[in-house]
């Protein structure tokens, strides 16, 4: 990690009125810079959008039985915000879980699912700065929840190196599928980054769940599309330190678990059909954010577009998964 880096760690301290000397040890971390610095946990935001900013006017609106460590400070600048939170004792439960018994993932899915359900039962009192999400759907008015993603479809049509009738194809399915979407009530918040690396575990107890970034009014089936396919591609939501530790086999069983723990997740009429939508929505804007930058058939098989063509021919991450489903409680 560059100077630079830990120079940016200080200020956020300092301008926290907090020791800037203080020790920094880094923090493996899938999208911020992260340091522990004693009781402290400085995170920098280097994207162009203040994530971090929408996260620090959440995080003192949520109740405190989700889990969010208390911020001590938050500022900066597009391009570099920070926030300093009290460190929580634990490490992501995506670490820790290739080791626990079975009685401690069935235990701590049980816990995971009391903190969601307070979660998602809670109703913000005040609007929340807007920002993106995961999935390119509009769950905020009252137009077709799926017109921001077939929009974005159009400009997929167009890039350079995707066959244009892979984009009419996902057009079309898009359209077939939208009427599972009719009945999308925004009940309260779901987290929108549900996966276990945004988890802390400790001495066999869940400590706190982190990363609201993406925490927003949204169905709360939503909440899955996220959560299925950490638990069908691990790996891809781990820090690189542990990538190879990750083990999909390991998750196996955790989307039943759940759906015994919070059945009204995985109630809603034609739930497979609503997260077919949404995992388009996530793998669309994805696709967006990564274009094709040669040949499809070069491309890793888990890049956007291959997970995209998986969709249209059943072989997504969906297909091969047992999804439970529940009569609503």
């Amino acid at each position: 990690m560059s100077g630079l880096a830990m120079a940016r760690a200080r200020h956020a301290l300092a301008r926290a009125g907090l020791d800037p000397k203080l020790g920094l040890t880094r923090l493996s971390s899938v999208t911020n810079e992260v340091w522990a610095a004693e009781d402290y946990i400085v995170r920098v935001n280097r994207h162009p959008i203040p994530r971090l900013w929408r996260e620090a006017t959440l995080a003192s609106l949520l109740p405190q039985g989700v889990g969010c460590p208390p911020i001590i400070g938050y500022g900066g600048i597009v391009g570099s915000d920070w926030m300093v939170n009290l460190r929580v004792p634990g490490e992501a439960l995506s670490r820790c879980w290739p080791t626990l018994t079975p009685q401690l993932r069935r235990d701590a899915i049980r816990q995971l699912a009391d903190r969601v359900r307070l979660l998602h039962d809670f109703a913000t009192p005040e609007p929340l700065p807007e920002f993106g999400a995961p999935q390119l759907l509009d769950t905020t008015s009252l137009g077709s929840p799926v017109e921001p993603l077939l929009q974005a479809l159009d400009i997929v049509q167009e890039l350079p190196e995707i066959d244009p009738v892979m984009a009419l194809q996902l057009k079309v399915l898009i359209r077939d599928l939208s009427s599972a979407l009719d009945q999308f009530p925004v009940m309260g918040m779901i987290h929108g980054d549900l996966h276990f690396e945004n988890v802390l575990w400790y001495r066999d107890e869940i400590t706190a769940l982190i990363d609201f970034e993406y925490t927003r009014p949204a169905p709360p089936d939503l909440e899955l599309d996220v959560f299925l396919r950490f638990c069908a591609y691990p790996f891809l939501h781990v820090a690189p330190d542990y990538q190879d530790r990750t083990n999909c086999d390991d998750y196996a069983e955790v989307p039943g678990w759940l759906a015994e723990e919070l059945p009204e997740l995985f109630a809603a009429d034609r739930l497979f059909d609503r997260l077919r939508v949404y995992a388009v929505a996530y793998d669309v804007r994805d696709l967006l954010e990564s274009p094709p930058d040669r040949p499809v058939e070069d491309l890793d098989h888990l890049h956007p577009y291959h997970r995209l063509l998986g969709m249209l021919e059943g072989q997504s991450h969906l297909d091969r998964m047992e999804i439970p489903v529940t009569t609503p409680v």
